[in-house]
């Protein structure tokens, strides 16, 4: 499901117009890109968490090759996955 899929089914599902289903996905979706460029987490409870976390400096190795590359430090993304959310998938057959 692409984006613009999602803003339809929520529009279907919430009684809200297109255009106004795509402007709340935008907020939330904004909203959670600030509070993770400030390090904060953003939990939904049964859904999941979103964190960040830094990962440090190190050396990798070209895969078939002999030849190494220096990967910078960076902080990244990462989400858990809430119970009621990792449930349903698994009961989802």
């Amino acid at each position: 499901m692409n984006k613009n899929e999602f803003i339809d089914a929520v529009a279907a599902k919430s009684g809200l117009t297109k255009k106004d289903s795509k402007t709340a996905l935008d907020a939330v979706l904004d909203t959670i890109t600030e509070a993770l460029e400030k390090r904060d987490s953003v939990a939904f409870v049964g859904f999941g968490t979103f964190t960040t976390a830094s990962r440090e400096a190190r050396t990798a190795k070209v895969p078939g090759t002999d030849r190494t590359v220096n990967v910078p430090a960076t902080i990244v993304a990462k989400f858990k996955v809430g119970k009621a959310l990792k449930e349903a998938i698994a009961n989802s057959n």
